[in-house]
């Protein structure tokens, strides 16, 4: 007896990627940083990342944007055709769609379409795997999915999204789920206050140890993950693909004066980042306000990297504007640059010339795959974190193994002369720990 055509598993998902191209603002040629090309890779490596099957991929230069379809009329039948023929069943469109557009396309199209935030959104849906990575992103999807509820189709079950309270046609469940949707997000901004009050606590704790943090931020996909590995010796999920990790992760690396330092690494940034997820991972960019370093790794092989140094610098930059800023004004000092991914490049190419011009700014090129560099790295790291240490010189009593252990733990030791009547140490200390170690002597 053959089994019934109902129990076989579906097939991928048909999808097509559409760039709309702006060549022009406002009548004036542009010399705009990101390349179409370059630009329409990443869009098709963002679907792909979420198991999309992508049969069609094409830029479609925009003269003007129209309000009801951003396209124009030729370029939307252009891909109507192109649907038609792969038997596309997702659209996704490389830019900002408001919800009349996307309506207008998927009626013209007759298939799903989603925009640039909804795609991240998705896969930051599906690679959320802690509970405060989860709370972030259902927030995120939320304020989105907000300006969403519009009658997309002939009936509002047909709308697009959820989270198993959208129901049945009219006016009236508009405004019903408008108001759930409202009432969710309140409780996840409060469940997401909560989690920031336990950093906070977490951050207290550490301080009081306490250990410098060095946070790694970078666009996704430089190899955050994989130089922490290298660094740390951990086993935190890496792989060549966007957004491979959402969830902070912490470890302790010891540096060559013997320094224990926590390393942490975050959520990787993008080009034209969904306001929505800025403001929801809050929490977790908050690890890098905190930080006593920030090491911005940059994928030096890429041939976008200086575009992709600039959205991440443009993210911090954010961070430091408003009336709440979550990041200080001089986060740039704190900044170490990593050109990774070294191994990947050629002898003579144009991105191992901006390689060595960027190293002589005082980047450092590495291989966390192959660990080249990485001596040099820890070594930058140890010294600039040596800059803002002051110098101790006592004398303790030999009994007095407390104490002599206590700066061992906290500081440098740059000299030791034993006596019988006295232990002379010359240790270098954060100013912190300097006016702990003081305390201690006090209490002693």
């Amino acid at each position: 007896m053959t089994a019934s055509n109902d129990n076989r598993e579906p097939g991928p998902t048909r999808a097509a990627v559409i760039l709309p191209y702006e060549r022009t603002v406002r009548g004036a040629e542009v010399n705009l940083a990101r390349a179409a090309e370059a630009k329409l890779a990443e869009a098709v490596g963002l679907a792909a990342s979420i198991g999309l099957t992508i049969l069609h991929a094409a830029v479609h230069p925009l003269r003007e944007r129209r309000p009801s379809t951003l396209m124009g009329e030729g370029q939307v039948a252009m891909v109507k055709t192109v649907i038609e023929q792969h038997a596309i069943t997702v659209t996704v469109v490389d830019a900002a769609l408001s919800p009349v557009q996307q309506r207008n396309l998927e009626r013209a199209w007759g298939c799903k379409v989603i925009d640039r935030t909804g795609l991240i959104l998705e896969i930051f849906g599906e690679r959320a795997r802690t509970r405060e990575g989860t709370l972030q992103v259902e927030l995120a999807h939320l304020e989105y999915q907000r300006t969403r509820l519009v009658r997309s189709w002939t009936h509002l079950e047909r709308q697009r999204g959820g989270f198993g309270f959208l129901g049945g046609p009219g006016e009236s469940q508009i405004e019903i789920d408008r108001r759930l949707i409202g009432e969710r997000i309140v409780k996840l901004k409060k469940e997401l206050q909560q989690v920031r009050r336990t950093r906070g606590l977490h951050r207290s704790a550490r301080a009081k140890v306490p250990y410098p943090v060095i946070a790694l931020v970078g666009y996704t996909n430089a190899g955050k993950s994989t130089l922490f590995n290298a660094l740390t010796g951990a086993g935190v999920y890496a792989q060549d693909q966007l957004f491979a990790t959402l969830d902070p992760t912490m470890r302790a690396i010891r540096l060559p004066s013997g320094r224990v330092a926590i390393l942490s690494d975050t959520v990787g940034f993008i080009s034209d980042l969904p306001t929505q997820l800025v403001e929801a991972f809050r929490a977790t960019l908050e690890e890098v306000a905190a930080a006593d370093i920030i090491l911005h790794v940059r994928d030096i092989a890429h041939p976008d990297s200086a575009a992709q140094r600039a959205d991440v610098l443009g993210v911090l930059t954010a961070m430091a504007a408003g009336d709440d800023p979550s990041i200080d004004a001089a986060w740039a000092e704190r900044v170490v640059e990593v050109l990774n991914k070294e191994d990947l490049l050629g002898g003579d190419t144009e991105a191992s010339e901006a390689a060595r011009r960027a190293a002589t700014h005082g980047a450092i090129a590495v291989s966390a795959l192959t660990g080249e560099g990485l001596d040099d790295l820890r070594t930058t790291l140890d010294a600039k974190l040596s800059a803002g240490m002051v110098t101790l010189e006592t004398a303790l009593a030999p009994a007095d193994g407390a104490r002599i252990a206590w700066l061992y733990e906290h500081g440098e030791v740059l000299d030791r002369r034993d006596a019988d009547d006295a232990v002379r140490l010359t240790v270098r200390l954060s100013p912190a720990n300097r006016a702990r170690f003081e305390q201690l002597s006090e209490a002693g």
